[in-house]
């Protein structure tokens, strides 16, 4: 136990370069709604469903991360800074990162039928601050999700992920992009798929005016020659 604690600590000051220490990490929202999280899920899997929730309301009480007892996660998962919601049907990987505002959101049947409602993250995903991912939806591993992304279908290993709703963007793989990147893009670039699609029409465009410009120049140059001058004796024709 006291090695999976010090892993875990050390997961997240490999992400979060604020702690002096891993003792700091302790006094963290994400650790400790993580921990009571792990007390409610265990009374949860027991049936015993009150207790689970009497867990869950002093875990939010005090942390303001309100995390199902039903939801299932994985090891070395950080919350950075709390407002997250996951929901009870919710399944998360190993080394997840969730930023502050997101949510695992579910759907809720109109036949009133249970069961699965809530994403699936696999390891390494990274959830910026505000994305809401909703539904019974399933992020590859190393998937990142953009601030305030709206995500309502599946997401490919690696993808990254912007927009309402969140389409992927063509992201460079590059050493530094490779490893965790915090709040899951670059900062120093701008993937927005409008943003690109724009700047390809502008390029078009401006190859369009130059191409009009270079032909009005010759139909201009040709215009502007002299008529042959006609030979002596030559009459003018009628």
């Amino acid at each position: 136990m006291p090695q999976r604690l010090i892993s875990y600590l050390d997961s997240i000051v490999a992400r979060d370069p604020s702690p002096r220490s891993r003792w700091e990490v302790l006094l963290y929202p994400g650790a400790l709604a993580l921990g009571l999280h792990r007390v409610a899920h265990w009374l949860f899997e027991a049936q015993l469903h009150f207790l689970a929730r009497l867990v869950n309301t002093i875990s939010r009480f005090l942390t303001a991360i309100d995390i199902h007892p039903g939801a299932q996660i994985g090891r070395n998962f950080f919350i950075d800074h709390g407002f997250v919601v996951i929901g009870e049907t919710a399944e998360i990987g190993d080394n997840v990162t969730m930023y502050q505002g997101s949510t695992l959101g579910g759907t809720n049947p109109t036949n009133g039928v249970g069961g699965k409602r809530h994403p699936t993250l696999g390891n390494d995903v990274i959830v910026s601050l505000g994305a809401a991912i909703l539904g019974p939806i399933v992020v590859g591993d190393g998937a990142r999700i953009g601030a305030n992304a709206v995500v309502t279908k599946d997401v490919p290993e690696g993808a990254t992920m912007v927009g309402i709703p969140a389409k992927s963007t063509l992201v460079e793989v590059k050493p530094e992009t490779q490893n965790f990147v915090p709040y899951g893009t670059p900062c120093n670039e701008c993937f927005d798929p409008s943003t690109q699609k724009l700047e390809i029409l502008q390029c078009e465009v401006e190859m369009l005016r130059l191409r009009l410009t270079s032909l009005l120049d010759e139909r201009d140059a040709a215009g502007a020659k002299p008529a042959p001058a006609r030979k002596r004796g030559e009459k003018k024709s009628a």
